[in-house]
């Protein structure tokens, strides 16, 4: 394989990650779309907002099926330095716009966008080193103390307490943290609201492709989500990892507390491939005499 330059990419990725901006742009409006419908009504039950939740994460799970067909690429340290510094700048710039009056709800639908797609490019980059299956096990247990320790007494704890002070009573500019959370439409009279953190769906993607690169199939609809996407087929793909998230968010909906998902995700897709591996072997164990 050939040594391509920091700042640039093979053809066929290219077209991959035009296929990625213009699909997260187009999710971005259905996102406030969605909000302009949820917005009429004045108290939604907790079914309905279970279902927007649903729309949005099954919308947005169709969103990796080009991640799937990224080709791996052999890549310096510059060019991970250069093009992550751009997306974090891309991402600290459009935070910068104004986001007050009529178009506020659509511009937070495309800073959630762009989020996303940040977050797929990155998770895809990280699958890449992932040699192993096995080598999840140890990464699950990692991510979750460590966020869980972080979310517990460490600085999520803080951001946590700024941003559900801010949500619940908003007095001046938004913390900080604000910029990397993902806000979706749920009904009501309020704005987007912010669901999940951009290293959720890191994860999300981090898992969708590590499965891809093992040939295991974690499509809960069907056929592997890199068939789908070589056949141009979407609306059939939930990979666990996206199933996980929703469970996660909505616990968080209906607790009313800002939990963090990382370790729920990583729990759920540790015990998925125990199940998945292990209990085969298990029902082929003869029983003791």
């Amino acid at each position: 394989m050939s040594h391509h330059p920091f700042t640039s990419v093979s053809k066929s990725n290219q077209r991959l990650i035009q296929l990625l901006i213009l699909s997260h742009l187009l999710w971005s409006c259905a996102v406030f779309g969605l909000w302009s419908i949820g917005s009429l009504f004045e108290t939604p039950s907790s079914w309905l907002s279970a279902g927007f939740l649903v729309l949005q994460l099954y919308a947005a799970a169709q969103l990796l099926l080009p991640a799937l067909l990224l080709h791996p690429e052999k890549r310096s340290r510059g060019f991970y330095l250069f093009w992550g510094m751009t997306l974090m700048l891309s991402v600290w710039l459009i935070n910068q716009l104004p986001s007050s009056g009529i178009w506020q709800p659509l511009l937070a639908g495309v800073k959630s966008g762009l989020l996303l797609l940040v977050a797929t490019l990155i998770g895809a980059a990280l699958a890449r080193y992932v040699r192993r299956l096995w080598e999840i096990a140890p990464i699950c247990i990692v991510m979750s103390l460590a966020d869980f320790a972080s979310w517990s007494f460490g600085p999520t704890a803080s951001f946590t307490r700024e941003i559900e002070q801010f949500y619940l009573a908003p007095k001046g500019p938004p913390p900080l943290i604000d910029m990397v959370l993902v806000k979706l439409a749920l009904p009501g009279p309020g704005g987007l609201a912010p669901v999940f953190g951009i290293s959720d769906w890191i994860m999300v993607v981090f898992f969708a492709i590590v499965a891809r690169h093992h040939q295991v199939n974690d499509n809960l609809l069907g056929p592997s989500g890199e068939n789908l996407a070589d056949q141009g087929r979407i609306g059939r793909y939930l990979p666990v990892s996206v199933a996980a998230l929703f469970l996660a968010t909505l616990l968080a909906q209906t607790t009313g507390l800002f939990i963090p998902a990382l370790p729920l995700i990583a729990l759920i897709m540790f015990l998925w491939y125990a199940v998945r591996y292990l209990l085969p072997v298990t029902r082929l164990t003869p029983p003791p005499k």
